[in-house]
């Protein structure tokens, strides 16, 4: 093979490389340190950039990392044991805690409540073709929210007010 077809082929596969930095998901933020899912595992990196490191390399996908209000704790939902369930480990890595045991009923994590518990999705206590947000403390005791159909939620500042959305993936509750 021609030195120069060879040099252009190298080429071209580090230009590939340098173009295609990945495909990061559900990202989550405290303080400055960002979680986010990527390649199937969990991973973080500073709010500034530079070298992410992986968090989970479990087999089995993770993804909606979600950190607790002191920060020190991370949600995620993953298919572990077959279907999507919600697991917490340390924000800095480390042997996860299965959290819920629904049986394919937990559609993600929506974030935590001001007092530490985990807000989610689940079609486990919905009545209807729908999702409803439940709560679990830390003694994985389970709390419905009294909401209808309630697919996403994330609490305001002080933990008062629960903003919220029906219907989940509803493309216009953007505007609404």
């Amino acid at each position: 093979m021609p030195r120069a077809l060879v040099l252009l082929l190298i080429a071209s596969c580090l230009s590939a490389q340098q173009t295609n930095k990945g495909w990061y998901r559900t990202p989550s933020i405290h303080g400055d340190t960002i979680a986010f899912s990527a390649e199937g595992d969990l991973w973080e990196v500073g709010a500034g950039g530079g070298l992410a490191r992986r968090l989970t390399s479990h087999p089995g996908e993770e993804t909606m990392p979600v950190f607790s209000p002191d920060g020190a704790t991370i949600a995620y939902l993953a298919n572990y044991e077959g279907p999507n369930e919600i697991y917490t480990m340390p924000a800095t890595g480390g042997v996860p805690t299965r959290r819920t045991f629904e049986g394919g009923g937990v559609l993600s994590v929506a974030g935590w409540t001001p007092d530490g518990k985990i807000l989610y999705a689940t079609r486990s206590f919905s009545g209807l073709p729908g999702a409803r947000l439940a709560t679990i403390d830390a003694a994985n005791q389970i709390q419905q929210v009294p909401l209808s159909q309630a697919a996403q939620g994330s609490y305001a500042p002080g933990g008062h007010t629960l903003f919220f959305t029906r219907l989940e993936r509803q493309s216009s509750f953007t505007k609404r």
